[in-house]
């Protein structure tokens, strides 16, 4: 089975436009994504510790892989064969796919765990214990934590006597134990479960010991338990024969439709309630399991057998992102020297500064700070009026938002739009919406159906007795903690044209049903995908006619059926596209006849790779936007977006610059859809090594 549609690579483009040959399935894209960041962990050339941020990178991956995409693909079943009209890949084929290929990836990740990294750690003098390697001496000391640390945040549930099925929950991690008794022999198992409390715990302990020793030992939650489970048991007459972990991962899409009555907010704390009932879409199980326990197991917590994925012993690499830090610098990635804005560290307000020319920067190259500043800045400067602002993922620790409820409590106007629709982020964005809401400020909860994925943000203030506004766009999220490890651009401006189209934009906002034109801006859903449309329509004419039609676009995730058809049209045409695309893509480059001009590479590296950029030649006057949309249907027709055009000559040239040293990386990119990274040539290009170097030369020419 093919999921692109054709095996043989052989397509038939005269017949139709349509089909399954042009477009890759997007979720089997999205799992060659993740391969992608597996083969980082796999990487030996990848310093020790980054390789372990990788693989629990590529597991937090895998989570919400299944709790969001699979998924969606069990609830397609359900649909009546009429229903299914226009769906290019059968659930049902999708599925089996997935499963294949998940097992596999599941294979590589535990296979890069146990046979490669933990013995590079011991070669390191680092520790991963598990109990069969436990010196006896050592047990007093760690029964000793077991009681004191962890026993009390432990309640056993005898599943073999329960007179119901016990519902896991979402993603944790549980012990299931096998148990016999002390004094019957011929009696059957019996059976419990244990909830890893690693949600008030740290998975992963350091523990000393008298032996003189430089060396880390460090002990999983898991094996604590193990070592203290006999004191749990042995007063019932039950002696432990095994303890496995198991984790259940549930559909966590919302049906905030389904929810009646009350506000967005109240419908949201509603159905985030019942998401924790989910269907099961994946039981991962420790393989060494016996095959009776196993079958117990599945029958009394009714999880089907096609969602059964064996593991290990150990599940939730994805908490390897907590990994003790081990005072190591040596294991991890050299900590980078930001590149410095000197025009915005001056001694005087930002606004001067921005009001004297535009502000483009990149993180995590230059530091968030300058964003942090120009919103404490907003917030106490006498002369600003209002602020208005977009927040999608909120960090849990916001100095935006406290800026904003200082903003509010010093008498400015702050009306936050916040998101509470964003994904997995739904309750921290509720708590801070509440926060604004008890400062102050006013606060915008968005409309069932469409999200507001547009980061803005608008500053008025009044200089000389006439109104001035001040803007910031950006591709990225108001996130000081995302900031340090995601790539984006942001832009600053006081131009007038530019910040009169985002205060339209925060009206279309609040009555997204009126009509509002833009011509700088472009805007979902109103006109972003017609804009980009004639923006590629325009370099296919250039190419008819003989001169040079030129695209590139750089973006996470590139699956808009109606936008890859027309990629293969201007390729045909002759346009030359180049495209940087992380993560899913489902455009099928250099087939002959239809997409032979379109390239297509993926930058997998230390930051997350998370900037919109969409270039394109016209005739050597090159447009270029900066945007907060991706080329899927959801970004172009269901959501609020914004693309913003950049006008200064040195930004244009600069952004230009860095497309390119992405485009000559020959360490961490790969060509799509191939996994192999691209030839190797001489001098190694890194990008993001790269662009710290480009930025700082030209901090020090300008």
């Amino acid at each position: 089975m093919s999921l692109s549609g054709n095996p043989e690579g052989v397509f038939n483009f005269e017949a139709s436009f349509t089909g399954r040959d042009l477009i890759l399935n997007r979720e089997i894209s999205w799992l060659d994504f993740n391969e992608r960041v597996l083969q980082e962990a796999e990487n030996p050339e990848v310093p020790l510790l980054e390789r372990i941020k990788f693989l629990a990178i590529c597991s937090s991956n895998l989570d919400e892989f299944f709790r969001v995409r699979v998924a969606a693909q069990q609830r397609l079943m359900e649909l009546k064969p009429r229903e299914r009209k226009g769906i290019l890949f059968t659930p049902e084929e999708v599925l089996e796919r997935i499963q294949e290929s998940v097992i596999r990836l599941q294979s590589r990740l535990e296979q890069v765990f146990y046979k490669e990294l933990r013995p590079a750690l011991a070669a390191e003098q680092v520790f991963l214990h598990h109990p069969e390697q436990i010196p006896a001496t050592w047990l007093p000391k760690l029964s000793e934590l077991f009681s004191l640390k962890v026993l009390p945040f432990l309640t056993p549930l005898m599943i073999s006597r329960a007179r119901r099925s016990v519902p896991l929950k979402d993603a944790f991690l549980y012990l299931a134990i096998r148990m016999k008794s002390v004094h019957h022999s011929n009696a059957s198992p019996e059976y419990a479960l244990i909830e890893l409390p690693t949600r008030v715990l740290p998975r992963f302990w350091e523990v000393s010991f008298d032996d003189g020793s430089t060396a880390h030992h460090i002990f999983f939650l898991d094996d604590l338990v193990r070592v203290g489970l006999p004191m749990l048991f042995s007063s019932l007459g039950l002696r432990v024969t095994g303890a496995y972990t198991i984790k259940l991962t549930r559909d966590q899409e919302l049906d905030v439709e389904g929810e009646e009555g009350g506000d967005l907010a109240e419908r949201m704390s509603r159905s985030l309630k019942n998401r924790k009932r989910g269907d099961p879409v994946r039981f991962i199980y420790d393989s060494s399991m016996p095959l009776d326990m196993l079958q117990f197991l599945v029958r009394h917590l009714s999880v089907g057998k096609s969602n059964l994925i064996p593991g290990g012993p150990y599940h939730n690499f994805s908490q390897f992102s907590d990994f003790p830090e081990l005072s190591r610098p040596d294991l991890r990635y050299p900590t980078p020297q930001l590149v410095p804005c000197p025009s915005l560290d001056g001694e005087g307000l930002l606004f001067d500064v921005i009001r004297g020319g535009d502000q483009l920067l990149h993180h995590p190259y230059h530091s968030y700070d300058y964003v942090l500043r120009f919103l404490r800045e907003a917030a106490i400067d006498p002369h600003v009026r209002s602020i208005r602002i977009t927040l999608y993922r909120v960090a849990r620790i916001s100095s935006v938002v406290n800026s904003l409820i200082t903003a509010a409590m010093n008498g400015k106007k702050v009306t936050a739009v916040v998101e509470i629709q964003a994904r997995f982020d739904e309750e921290n964005n509720l708590y801070w919406a509440e926060r604004l809401k008890d400062a102050g400020a006013r606060v915008i909860l968005g409309e069932l159906g469409l999200k507001i994925h547009a980061k803005v943000c608008l500053v008025t203030r009044v200089e000389h007795g006439r109104v001035r506004r001040y803007a910031h766009m950006s591709t990225g999220n108001y996130n000081r903690q995302t900031a340090r490890l995601y790539t984006d651009d942001g832009l600053l401006t006081a131009n007038q044209s530019m910040t009169a189209e985002v205060l339209r934009l925060f009206k279309f906002i609040e009555n997204p049903t009126g009509s509002f034109i833009f011509r700088r801006l472009l805007v979902a859903p109103i006109h972003l995908r017609m804009e980009l449309e004639a923006l590629i329509f325009d370099e296919m004419r250039r190419a008819r006619s003989g001169k040079v039609g030129f695209i590139m676009l750089k973006m996470n995730s590139l699956t808009d059926e109606r936008m890859i058809r027309l990629l293969y049209e201007a390729s045909r045409s002759g346009v030359e596209i180049r495209l940087i695309i992380r993560g899913m893509c489902s455009l099928i480059p250099g087939v002959p006849g239809m997409s032979e001009r379109i390239e297509v590479i993926s930058i997998v590296d230390r930051f997350l790779e998370h900037s919109r950029v969409f270039w394109f030649g016209h005739g050597g006057r090159d447009k270029i936007y900066l945007a907060s949309a991706d080329w899927m249907n959801r970004n172009l027709s269901r959501r609020i977006e914004v693309a913003f055009p950049i006008i200064q000559p040195q930004h244009k040239e600069r952004l230009k610059k860095m497309l390119l040293i992405q485009w000559s990386d020959n360490v961490k990119s790969r060509r799509l859809n191939a996994l192999e990274p691209k030839p190797e040539l001489r001098p190694q290009i890194r990008a993001q090594f790269e662009m710290f170097d480009m930025l700082r030369s030209e901090m020090y020419r300008g």
